[in-house]
């Protein structure tokens, strides 16, 4: 495993600055979905999906390591919890660049999204390499 592995996610981590870093008038204008979107927090859901598939994509390396299943538990809970870190540093990064702000519910959404695909994750990404034989 090498550090091509990690490149999608690394291009994720700069799309996700670049999208929280954007002031809030340059976001694509929904039009008039606006109100409804607002009524379902689909925000909400972008931040929720943003950062888990962040997390997905550093944890998704480590699928065909021949790691211990204890192993890979700790390298993903670390990689979750580095996500969420990450969630709310892009919160407090979004104190600095008016008129966006601090948003606990984003971080909220930003570590729900990264707790759901830790734990869907930990189902799908722990399977065993195959040997030459099994292919």
């Amino acid at each position: 495993m090498g550090f091509k592995h990690f490149i999608p996610g690394i291009i994720w981590f700069i799309v996700v600055l670049v999208l929280i870093t954007m002031p809030s008038q340059d976001l694509p204008d929904p039009g008039g979905w606006g109100e409804w979107l607002k009524k379902i927090q689909f925000d909400k859901m972008v931040h929720a999906g943003m950062f888990g598939i962040l997390s997905f994509l550093f944890m998704l390396p480590f699928r065909k390591t021949y790691k211990t299943e204890e192993q890979k538990r700790f390298i993903f809970f670390i990689i979750a919890t580095s996500t969420i870190f990450w969630g709310f540093a892009t919160e407090c990064i979004q104190i600095a660049l008016p008129p966006r702000t601090f948003d606990w519910l984003d971080w909220a959404a930003d570590s729900a999204g990264v707790g759901i695909m830790w734990l869907l994750s930990r189902n799908f990404l722990f399977q065993k390499p195959k040997t030459a034989k099994q292919q």
